[in-house]
């Protein structure tokens, strides 16, 4: 898995493409709840460096899973994925931007429940959801 710096808009990033997955696969719903977040442009990304990060972040999967995606991403993977991101401020944008984009198709899946549980439990942060 490719490191990004601490609290870089990639490294941010990242954690949005892993709740886009949490449930199994990301829809047209989600990337669109994200535009309207403006979440790239929150993040200090364009739309196609925020695109070129999702992009690397399921070849990532694809190549750990040996070209088998199994649906989620394991624990060891999301934790290095959340340690990337120290800053309390950061944390609370990509908190409300994940809940926007899981929320956006009208239900929370079990692996969208577990990565919010995760991200407020990692970040000591309450979850809205």
């Amino acid at each position: 898995m490719q490191a990004y710096p601490t609290n870089s808009p990639e490294a941010a990033a990242r954690v949005l493409a892993m709740a886009m997955l949490a449930d199994g696969q990301y829809s047209m719903t989600e990337i669109r709840a994200l535009d309207r977040q403006q979440a790239p442009a929150r993040l200090g990304l364009t739309p196609e460096a925020f695109k070129a990060v999702v992009d690397g972040f399921c070849q990532d999967l694809l190549l750990a899973h040996e070209g088998r995606w199994t649906g989620e991403v394991d624990p060891a993977t999301r934790q290095q994925l959340m340690d990337e991101i120290t800053d309390q401020g950061l944390q609370d944008l990509i908190l409300q931007q994940c809940e926007g984009l899981m929320l956006a198709d009208g239900h929370l899946a079990d692996g969208e429940v577990a990565l919010l549980d995760a991200l407020g439990a990692t970040w000591r942060r309450p979850v809205l959801v």
